[in-house]
């Protein structure tokens, strides 16, 4: 780096240019080594550019910009030293002046270059492009000290270099040219400056033969260059790359644009590489392989083989790196290839004329074949001549001749042209035929010098003739007899001969052979002729038949023959009946004559007919072939339909050969049907089932048809949708019903007459009850007959079955006894009775008839047994109490339930007055369900003075009346639990069980409160839920006695502790005892610790105290209040809805357990005091009514269609059990709310628990219903 002290020296200097002047030359040098610490060294100021310079300095430039030039992109800095104090300095471009700030803000790649102080104003621009191109001037503004200076204007010039050459054809492509074709080739250059300069390379070198234009670019001061080459490739160029190059002095390197050239030329010719030496010869047979090869070309030759000017091969392959095109002719030579010219052509897409290398074939070849003309059989002493001639060859062949090892020679030879080219020899032979000579081989032989490794014969096996000299039979002696079916072996031999004897047989001079058709037995078996040494033999085996009696044997061998005779005994051929008519009908007489054809020796005949032996007649014979016997009789039969199908034997026996020949004859007797005797007259079937009806019928012919009549009405021979004739006559049935049952009437018929019989059709179907007399009623200690009458088939003494149907019990409860054991049950036809003596209300009830005959299903109905009865009320203790508020806003509900059947009426009176329901502030509502009776008496705006008072229900029907007494009371604290008492114990706790006493008109509570004896201070533990009515007292100790009450509050105060029934006292087992605790009670958690006094109920029990004191002290002022506002609360929640909805939900939930208790909040007479409960919000619970009840339900395992029901309606009594839908209503009163009615599973309430229910019953109050005061805990 140079020693900026020397710079500023340098620039001093430089100063004493005077202004103006344009000195440029030393200028340039001296920038550039001073450059670069002028860059580093520049600050940008903020402020306007300041000359500090003393005033006395001279104004003037040290340092003058220069014109400079700079490529697109680069840096450029314009030089201007000024020594110009208290003046601004700036620069002007193109006369636009840049501004004094040293950021030059509106040309964002414009800056200040250098030292302000030192007067250094250089201009730095950063990535010059295009639009820097312009005059640049830096001056100095005026001052105090002299007039504004203004150097000299310079050019920046900018480079711009061409981005791109566009190609024609387009660049990097490749170019497909003919070979001395001349082409254009156009190069235009992007925008530049200034223009490039293109040359064109071809394959490296310089194409001079080009045109080029200037022109104006996209852009002012941009120029392009348009140049336009013509090249004439040659197939040396193939491949090369033909490149436009455009250089600049923007560029340090040419730009190129290039594209190959693929040029296409022609192959040169082709070459044929001939294996061996001599070209064209070859032989025939031999596998030619030949290769054509052709060079060069663009694209490489396409090879075919031609043969005499047709292709043969057009397979070839080519090579590119060696540029050759390969083809492959392979070829088996053939004789008629001789003379044929092979040639290969090479051509591409560019050739002119097609180039061709060929050659012409010389093929040796031997000959083919050699025929030998004429026989080599002959007669001994005899001449036998040969012609011996051979195929087409080339060269020519010689023939000999050879008779075994011996050389013959021939008689005349001869050469004549052949195919191909080649030659034909024939050589004659003659010579004498000698018995010696027999068999020897006879050889036809070519040979030539060309085939020297090759021999060429044919060959004939010499045949002379000569005689045999003697022939014989052997086999049975003559005379011999010989049963049929014996096997008899004859064998022919003979000596000598030459060719071999024939040896043929004949039989009675017709020759002997083998049967055709394989399917029959070989009764005949004919040997192969055979040989051993000079004897021949043929064997004839056969099987002796009747037609080989007497019959004669010969074997002939040329002119030699020998015969032989057999004697064969057989039985008849044949036995044949004749008879004397083919048409027979009962009564007809029928002459069977049996012939025996023949026999040797002669057969005795006779007849029988199915086993039963018959007297025959002897017949005149005729005349018997094989040279046997013949034999006849004849038989007389008187026929019936019973003979129809017998067979008639006729037996032909031979004594001496003890075998029987039998033929038969069946008789066809015609006759009209006939029922046999299996006929079934009786057919049995299931009701939706199939039925056969069969036929057994015998007639001859079979019968033309079978017509069905039923009830007078022919069923149709075509069938119909629920029948069908059988082939066979039988008629088939399905989907039988109870109308198909009668008697079928069937005809047959056939050409001989007609039959009928009558089969009847017995038709099962399950039973159908029709009448169920329902209900069934009878007065109390009354006899009476339930009544079941079924149509069914069959009609079966026991199939009438009677059930009970039970209710399912509540738990606890015993099991109702279902037995019908003090009925009686009676069966008589379609009626079954079930007969009930001195009837009983536990007998009342749903009960079932069940009839099962055997066909599926059973029936089954349902009956009532309603047992009337005098009413009876249920009333739990001399009085009931019931209560309300007196204050004539609230309402009180009386309830009076009774059980009687029929229907009970209500009556009601007052202390002893009847009641008047025409009163507007009465009103009754009456229920009735089964057999128990509800009437509600509700009383508006309750008056102490004139409605409490004691109300009398009666209750009355036809058969008696009964009543109960009801108290209206004012409400009140509750009475004390009633039947405290331990239901369990374990050391840990104590269960505990009681009935609820009278809840004074209001929802109460109970609460537990024990001590330890010994131990001072109560514990108490609230029940919850508040209606419960046991309670487990846990937290206790083991071995301890305690002390338990139970108190009872509503929100007038609690029932106290002085009553007995309310407390109790226990002692808990210790650890070693056994516990008293049921299985089902869950046990407690034992205390984790010793027993000590619990602290915490101890305060409980202290504060408690402190509490009822405070209380008591304002209870008194708070008393008539307190009142007051219940019995407004009572008589709004009273009032609020409709008291004859309430009773109806109610009502709805009642159920009838019969006459058993349930466990109830009732109170005994003997424990308490009349009993009262309030009939706030009280709905009582009853039964529906039946007409809303889904019966199906109820009755499980039962079929509603399968069960019948009376349609008739009974006005007074209500049916207990009653199926949807099939009795109506009995009752005109108030309909009751529907619920499910299960049974026999439905579970019913004693009518006299209703009352036990009530308290248990009511509805918790809101605690919202009462006053502020009246609700928590009263102390």
């Amino acid at each position: 780096m140079e020693n900026p002290e020397k710079d500023r020296g340098r620039h001093r200097r430089r100063a004493v240019v005077p202004v103006g002047a344009t000195g440029r030359g030393p200028g340039l040098a001296l920038r550039l080594p001073i450059r670069t610490s002028l860059l580093l060294l520049g600050l940008l100021m903020t402020g306007l550019a300041q000359v500090p310079v003393p005033a006395s300095a001279p104004r003037g430039f040290w340092a003058l910009p220069e014109n400079l030039t700079v490529v697109e992109g680069a840096a450029a800095e314009l030089w201007c030293g000024v020594s110009a104090p208290g003046s601004t300095v700036q620069w002007a471009k193109d006369g636009l002046l840049l501004g004094p700030d040293p950021r030059i803000p509106s040309f964002p790649r414009y800056r200040l270059q250098g030292d302000p102080t030192k007067g250094e104003f250089h201009l730095h621009i950063e990535a010059c492009d295009l639009s820097d191109d312009a005059g640049y001037e830096c001056q100095v503004s005026r001052s105090e000290t002299g007039p504004e200076l203004v150097s000299p204007r310079v050019i920046l010039s900018i480079l711009v270099p061409p981005k791109v050459l566009q190609l024609t054809p387009e660049a990097g492509s490749t170019v497909t040219w003919v070979a001395g074709q001349e082409y254009l080739v156009s190069c235009v250059s992007g925008d530049a400056k200034p223009a490039p300069d293109i040359t064109f390379l071809l394959s490296g070198q310089t194409i001079s033969d080009i045109s080029a234009n200037v022109n104006e670019g996209s852009q002012e001061k941009l120029f392009t260059t348009e140049a336009t080459a013509r090249v004439t490739p040659q197939s040396s160029d193939n491949g090369q790359l033909l490149v436009c190059e455009g250089s600049s002095p923007a560029l340090d390197t040419p730009i190129k644009a290039s594209i190959t050239m693929n040029v296409l030329f022609p192959p040169g010719p082709p070459v044929i590489e001939w294996p061996g030496l001599d070209e064209g010869h070859a032989r025939a047979g031999q596998n030619l392989e030949l290769l054509c090869m052709a060079r060069g070309g663009n694209p490489l030759a396409t090879l075919q083989w031609l043969k005499n000017g047709q292709p043969v091969s057009t397979a070839w392959g080519t090579e590119h790196t060696q540029a050759v095109a390969r083809s492959m002719l392979v070829m088996i030579v053939r004789p008629e290839d001789h003379g044929a010219r092979l040639s290969c052509e090479a051509y591409n897409s560019v050739s002119t004329d097609i180039q061709e290398r060929g050659v012409t074939l010389q093929v040796t070849f031997p000959p083919s074949a050699i025929t030998i003309l004429g026989s080599a059989s002959q007669s001994e002493n005899k001449n036998v001549t040969l012609s011996c001639i051979t195929k087409s060859s080339r060269p020519r062949v010689l023939l000999r001749w050879w008779l075994g090892w011996r050389q013959l020679l021939s008689t005349e030879e001869t050469v004549i042209d052949g195919l191909h080219g080649g030659y034909i020899s024939m050589s004659n032979l003659t010579f004498l035929a000698r018995r010696e000579d027999n068999g020897l081989t006879l050889t036809c032989e070519a040979f030539s010098e060309a085939f020297t490794k090759e021999t060429f014969k044919k060959s004939l096996a010499l045949n002379v003739k000569y005689p045999a000299q003697k022939l014989w039979i052997e086999g049975p002696p003559e005379g011999q007899r010989l049963r049929a079916g014996t096997r008899v072996r004859l064998v022919c031999l003979a000596i000598g001969g030459n060719p071999d004897p024939s040896l043929t047989w004949y039989k009675d001079s017709r020759t002997v052979t083998e049967p055709r058709p394989p399917q029959e037995p070989r009764r005949v078996q004919l040997g192969n002729l055979e040989k051993s040494g000079s004897t021949f033999s043929r064997e004839l085996v056969l099987i002796s038949g009747p037609s080989d009696n007497q019959a004669k044997f010969t074997c002939k061998a040329g002119q030699l023959s020998a015969s032989t005779q057999l004697v064969v005994q057989f039985p008849p051929t044949n036995v044949t009946i004749l008879a004397n008519a083919s048409a027979l009908r009962p009564g007809d007489a029928l002459n069977l004559t049996c012939v025996s054809v023949s026999s040797n020796p002669p057969v005795n005949l006779s007849w029988d007919k199915e086993g039963e032996r018959l007297e025959g007649v002897a017949a005149t014979p005729r005349s018997a072939p094989f040279k046997g016997s013949a034999a006849a009789r004849s038989v007389l039969l008187r026929m019936s339909s019973r003979d129809h199908g017998h067979r008639v034997t006729c037996r032909a026996h031979s004594t001496e050969l003890r075998e029987t020949v039998s033929a038969f004859y069946r008789l066809n007797v015609l006759y009209p049907p006939e029922f046999l005797g299996e006929q079934v007259l009786m057919v049995t079937a299931v009701e939706q089932g199939e039925a056969l009806l069969p036929v057994s019928v015998s007639a001859n012919p079979a019968p033309e048809a079978f017509n069905w009549t039923f009830r007078g009405y022919r069923l149709s021979p075509a069938g119909g949708p629920r029948h069908r004739i059988l082939s066979g006559g039988a008629l088939q049935l399905w989907n039988v019903t109870r109308a198909d049952d009668g008697l079928y009437q069937l005809h047959c018929q056939n050409s001989e007459g007609t039959a009928e019989a009558l089969v009847r059709l017995d038709v099962h179907y399950a039973p159908i009850i029709r009448a169920l007399q329902d209900p069934t009623e009878v007065n109390i200690g009354g006899s009476v007959d339930i009544v079941c009458t079924v149509d069914a088939n069959p009609i079966l003494p026991e199939m009438f079955n009677w059930e009970r149907l039970v209710r399912i019990q509540p738990l606890g409860e015993e099991e109702e006894d279902q037995s019908l054991d003090d009925m009686e049950k009676i069966s008589k036809g379609s009626t079954g009775r079930l007969r009930i003596h001195h009837a009983k209300l536990t007998q009342a009830g749903a009960y079932q008839c069940i009839v099962d005959n055997g066909v599926a299903p059973p029936a089954r109905g349902l009956v009532r047994l309603v047992v009337r009865f005098a009413p009876h009320v249920e009333h739990p203790s001399p009085l009931t109490k019931v209560a309300a508020a007196g204050d004539s806003t609230s309402s009180a509900t009386l309830h009076c339930r009774a059980r009687g059947v029929p229907n009970i009426v209500f009556t009601w009176t007052k202390n002893g007055v009847p009641l008047d329901l025409q009163d507007p502030r009465y009103t009754e509502h009456t229920y009735h369900q089964s057999g128990v009776h509800s009437s509600l008496l509700t009383i508006a705006n309750v008056s102490a003075a004139q409605d409490y008072a004691l109300f009398t229900c009666t209750a009355t029907n036809p058969l008696g009346s009964d009543h109960t007494d009801i108290q209206l009371v004012s409400i009140s604290r509750p009475d004390p639990p009633l039947g405290l008492k331990v239901v369990s114990m374990t050391p840990y706790s104590v269960g505990l069980e009681w009935k609820p006493g009278f809840d004074g008109g209001l929802p109460q509570s109970f609460q537990v409160r024990y001590e330890a004896l010994g131990t001072p201070g109560f514990l108490y533990m609230n029940v919850l839920p508040p209606q419960a009515t046991t309670f487990t007292l846990t937290g206790l100790q083991p071995s301890t006695r305690y002390r338990v009450w139970l108190l009872a509050s509503n929100a007038l105060g609690d029932s106290g502790i002085a009553d007995k029934g309310s407390q109790i006292s226990v002692t808990t087992p210790g650890l070693d005892q056994p516990s008293g605790e049921p299985d089902y009670q869950l046990p407690t958690e034992q205390p984790a610790g010793p027993s000590r006094l619990p602290l915490l109920p101890v305060l409980f029990a202290v504060g408690g105290l402190l509490l009822l004191s405070n209380a008591s002290c304002v209870g008194g002022f708070l008393w008539q209040r307190r009142l007051k506002r219940l019995a407004e609360g009572i008589s709004e929640k009273t009032e609020a809805g409709s008291e004859e909805d309430r009773v109806r939900n109610e009502y709805e939930e009642s159920q009838w357990t019969g006459d058993r208790d349930t466990r109830s909040s009732m109170v005994s007479t003997t424990d308490v005091e009349p009993y009262y409960h309030s009939m706030r919000d009280f709905s009582p619970q009853l039964l529906p009514t039946l007409e809303e009840v889904s019966y199906p339900r109820g009755v499980t395992g039962l079929k509603e269609e399968n069960m019948a029901f009376p349609g008739h309606v009974y006005d007074e009594l209500e049916r207990l059990y009653a199926p949807s839908g099939a009795w109506g209503p009995l009752y005109d009163e108030v309909p009751m709310g529907s619920c499910d009615l299960y049974w026999p599973e439905d579970r019913y309430e004693d009518a006299r628990g209703i009352y036990d229910q009530v308290a248990g019953d009511l509805d918790p109050m809101e605690p919202d219903a009462l006053p502020f005061e009246l609700r928590g805990q009263l102390v």
